[in-house]
């Protein structure tokens, strides 16, 4: 491990950039004698690889998820958010870890050493593991706030702003899973003038 510091952890997060859902961070410790095969930035694997490597990295390592809610994101910012998201990842292991490997070039306040790798996801095991494990997570509650407000397409899009997402949101108006402080959902509920109510 990095410079003989054990455990190290990957950090990393799914969601800043859609409009709607929350942002997941993911914390994975791998173990060096048993690494699933396979691992990549989740963004280069296929559903069907995600969800495979999602099931044996949560029984093979140790993994902490945080998840930062739509409240949390518009009251924060999403940037903060993220991080925010990444610290409650973090505390969920124990012990923990001594050395943090986060995507990106900003790391989260945690109580251990940090190192930013840019590209990380495709360059880091431990990363790798965080980002499949955030974004199956992520894909899941997507899926389920897709059955609570049916229309706006989550199960399909995850809440990017695609144009059949912002199509519906047009028509709809924003719901509850929506980022408010987002520019195209604070436009839409400047329209509608009030966010469509939970079932």
């Amino acid at each position: 491990m990095a410079d003989g510091l054990v455990p190290v952890c990957g950090l990393d997060e799914a969601g800043r950039g859609p409009l709607a859902g929350p942002v997941v961070a993911a914390c994975v410790v791998l173990d060096p004698d048993d690494i699933p095969d396979g691992i990549d930035d989740s963004k280069n694997l296929t559903e069907a690889a995600r969800l495979r490597l999602h099931d044996e990295i949560m029984a093979r390592a140790r993994v902490g998820v945080g998840i930062a809610d739509v409240d949390i994101i518009d009251e924060m910012n999403i940037f903060h958010a993220t991080f925010w998201a990444m610290a409650r990842a973090f505390e969920a292991l124990d012990p923990a870890p001594v050395l943090a490997l986060v995507d990106g070039n900003h790391a989260p306040d945690i109580a251990c050493q940090c190192r930013t790798v840019v590209g990380g996801d495709s360059q880091i095991l431990s990363i790798a593991a965080a980002s499949i494990i955030a974004k199956v997570v992520r894909d899941g509650i997507m899926r389920k706030l897709d059955e609570q407000y049916p229309g706006y397409g989550f199960a399909a899009h995850k809440g990017y702003a695609v144009p059949a997402h912002k199509e519906a949101l047009a028509r709809l108006g924003p719901c509850p899973a929506h980022r408010r402080s987002f520019a195209p959902v604070r436009e839409a509920l400047a329209t509608t003038k009030q966010l469509r109510p939970k079932p």
